[in-house]
């Protein structure tokens, strides 16, 4: 546009190139764009409202050829329009093209998220299955243990008793056995011996419960507070 000195078309001129800058950088990002859509639809708004710009400058600059007096003006003036016409359509055609690519590159990003996701949801119900049976199998192996210790506890109560019982008697037929007074010292020692194993009994018993009670607590907080 050096041939031409009307300063207006000089600024329309500059104005048009720096639309079109503008609009080739803004194609350029939404080639590059990968997600989500929400930022490729605010580049192409952005895009659409330069391209408006850059043609109205275009319109206004064909006016301006129209308007010249000499006929070498006019006929630079419309080259140039030419000119800036067909670089708008070519922005067009790349605007076009970098849609296409940013869309499928949007769309087999999702594909794979959804993937990976699915893949996590199995991995994480295996997990959970298996923490349910290994809770189970916990469950019931304390539960088979208290029943066995209850038993035994039972068993040491009837021993006790079966003991108490004949320590009476011992007791009441003494003046009449004297000469069993060792077997009568035996006895006592057998006596004090399963009350000290009650004492033990009570103990396990007590241990026993306080794990138990204490995997319920851990199983009911991992299933009610998994990410705690």
């Amino acid at each position: 546009m050096a041939a031409s000195p009307d300063v207006s078309v000089r600024i329309c001129v500059q104005e048009m190139i720096k639309y079109d800058l503008e609009v080739k950088a803004l194609i350029q990002d939404i080639r590059e764009c990968r997600g989500p859509h929400s930022v490729l639809m605010e580049l192409n708004a952005a895009v659409k409202e330069k391209s408006n710009y850059l043609r109205q400058r275009i319109q206004d600059l064909e006016q301006m050829a129209k308007e010249q007096d000499k006929e070498t003006d006019k006929n630079i003036i419309m080259a140039e329009t030419e000119s800036h016409r067909k670089q708008m359509l070519s922005n067009q055609t790349a605007w076009r093209k970098a849609n296409l690519a940013c869309k499928l590159a949007i769309d087999n990003l999702e594909k794979d998220e959804l993937l990976h996701g699915a893949d996590s949801v199995r991995q994480r119900q295996a997990t959970k299955e298996s923490m349910v049976e290994t809770s189970s199998n916990i469950t019931e192996s304390l539960m088979s243990i208290s029943r066995m210790m209850s038993q035994q506890v039972k068993q040491s109560e009837e021993s006790i008793g079966t003991l108490a019982t004949s320590s009476r008697s011992v007791l009441e037929t003494s003046e009449e056995f004297k000469s069993m007074t060792s077997t009568i010292h035996l006895g006592q020692k057998l006596i004090l011996k399963y009350n000290r194993r009650e004492i033990t009994d009570k103990l396990l018993i007590f241990l026993a419960l306080a794990l138990f009670f204490a995997t319920v607590l851990y199983i009911l907080k991992k299933r009610l507070f998994p990410f705690i």
